[in-house]
């Protein structure tokens, strides 16, 4: 995501999908329908489109059952319901247990935002296996992302050179390159997706929510949000506190952050991650092959990154890789322990002058397959950011914050701090400094924090059950790495959520897994 990506992004969940292939490998305009008397029609699933990122149409489930989709019409504009209308891709597996033990529904979101739901939903759709015993599983491309009216800004060979650009100028000359390179992305968005740009707030994908809730036949939403997904379920439940049903955030959004505080707040994390990978590096191998201790893991990456920066290597293809690239590819293997070998091979192979892991990975983060296609991923994600968050920086304001970033992370600080400018000159004005999630009314909400978290550090878990009031949030704490807990495969966190989500049974505030 632009300038460099707002790592405020499930890559876990939404790019994971397509990490193991690169390292293996429209709107209804009718007037006055009243949406809430819609009928669905489901249908099997179709491939993914390009915006979706492409590949194959989801595997049947293990037990044969196919997915199903279909699309629900939404009013454009909130405001004005018997407006136009546009289209929202939606997937389902039915329910495989009994149907007299069925509950309803349960809706994913996970995250971006600008995660297409529709293609992650049966990528990890094994792991939710036992949920799926009184559900049907359900998720969504949340408005202008994949299938429903995404928002378009350059085309593949532009986002190519985009994500090559310097996103950590040094010079007056590389400032200016890389805020005229922002004006033009932006620009772009404006060009060739006016129509969306001023309805895809967190808010408008709430009320979606309130609708698909309707159209599903469910009295209460029953709620799987994770990373971005926990701010669309607190805005929900600010919204409708009493249509709130069984609910988990996982991989949670500090909701009493502006947009500054949250780059900061993941500066922090990702090094704090990346200072795990290191420690684990040097104590779980005999030879770690990157660094001779873990300082030295990541003095070496700091050297990697400064001589990138003046000298790319070959990368993938004809593309060579930048310091940028090479940071976004760190990163997104931070996202996961499982993750972590990934990292291990790409640096030791960009010390032998090999960029190919690093930038494959760095290809995921911003969602670009093997054949060159990128999704729109990084289109969305800058769009419904902007729309969201009021605060626009400056490039002098940035500057100034540069020493505090710095020493927050000598490896992620300048990155993180120059995503600042992402919204600078953006069409549509930001609607607030941080979402409100106040839920006065609302049934109990599951709240995980990870403390190895690098995208939603551990402390936005406790601001969350905070905001979200008194009797609503219960934090449960998981002692883990990456990002999000329940598809660690920890059994402590399975059996809370799944005893929450199955039975009813509300975990203890403040119980811990490890």
């Amino acid at each position: 995501m632009p300038n460099p990506p707002h790592l405020r992004v499930a890559a876990l969940t939404v790019s994971a999908v397509l990490l193991s292939t690169l390292l293996a490998g429209c709107g209804d305009d009718s007037e006055d329908q009243d949406v809430t008397a819609q009928k669905l029609s489901w249908k099997d699933c179709p491939a993914p489109n390009a915006a979706e990122g492409g590949g194959d149409a989801p595997s049947p489930l293990p037990n044969g059952d196919k997915w199903q989709c279909a699309t629900l019409k939404a009013p454009l504009d909130w405001d004005e319901p018997k407006g136009d209308k546009i289209g929202l891709a939606l997937i389902r597996a039915k329910a495989s247990g009994d149907e007299s033990k069925r509950i309803g529904s349960l809706i994913f979101n996970f995250g971006g935002p600008g995660g297409s739901g529709v293609t992650t939903l049966p990528a990890f759709g094994e792991d939710y296996t036992k949920l799926r015993t009184r559900y049907d599983l359900v998720s969504f491309d949340p408005r202008g992302v994949g299938r429903s009216e995404p928002v378009e800004c350059l085309n593949d060979l532009q986002l190519d050179a985009y994500f090559q650009q310097d996103a950590t100028p040094d010079d007056a000359a590389e400032r200016t390159k890389l805020l005229d390179n922002t004006k033009e992305f932006n620009a772009a968005c404006e060009d060739n997706s006016e129509k969306m740009l001023s309805h895809v707030r967190t808010t408008d994908a709430a009320r979606d929510m309130d609708l698909m809730r309707q159209i599903l036949g469910d009295e209460q939403l029953h709620y799987f949000g994770i990373s971005y997904g926990t701010e669309l379920g607190g805005v929900y439940a600010h919204l409708f506190p009493k249509k709130v049903g069984r609910a988990v955030f996982d991989a949670v959004v500090d909701p009493t952050e502006d947009s500054e505080q949250g780059s900061l707040g993941q500066t922090k994390g990702f090094q704090l991650a990346l200072d795990n990978f290191a420690e684990h590096c040097v104590s779980q191998t005999e030879d770690c092959p990157v660094g001779d201790s873990a300082q030295d893991v990541k003095a070496r990456i700091a050297k990697l990154l400064k001589d990138l920066d003046s000298t790319p290597i070959p990368g993938a293809g004809l593309r060579r890789l930048t310091q940028t690239a090479a940071t976004s590819g760190i990163a997104q293997s931070l996202y996961s322990q499982d993750f972590w070998e990934y990292l291990t091979d790409g640096l030791e192979q960009a010390y032998d002058g090999d960029g190919r892991v690093l930038m494959l990975l760095a290809d995921s983060m911003n969602g670009r397959n093997e054949d060159g296609e990128y999704s729109n991923l990084s289109a969305a994600n800058i769009a419904i950011n902007c729309a969201d968050d009021k605060p626009r920086y400056t490039e002098d304001y940035v500057e100034r914050k540069l020493p505090e970033f710095r020493s927050a992370s000598p490896i992620f600080g300048d990155y993180l701090a120059w995503g600042m400018v992402s919204c600078t000159d953006w069409a549509v004005a930001g609607a607030a400094q941080h979402p409100d999630v106040s839920a006065a009314g609302s049934a109990p909400i599951l709240v995980i924090g990870n403390t190895g978290d690098p995208a939603t550090p551990y402390e936005g878990a406790r601001k969350m059950v905070d905001a979200l009031g008194e009797g609503v949030g219960v934090e449960l704490t998981y002692k883990g790495q990456g990002h999000g807990a329940y598809d660690s495969k920890n059994k402590c966190v399975q059996s809370a959520v799944n005893g929450y989500l199955l039975d009813g049974k509300v975990p203890t505030a403040g119980t811990v897994c490890s």
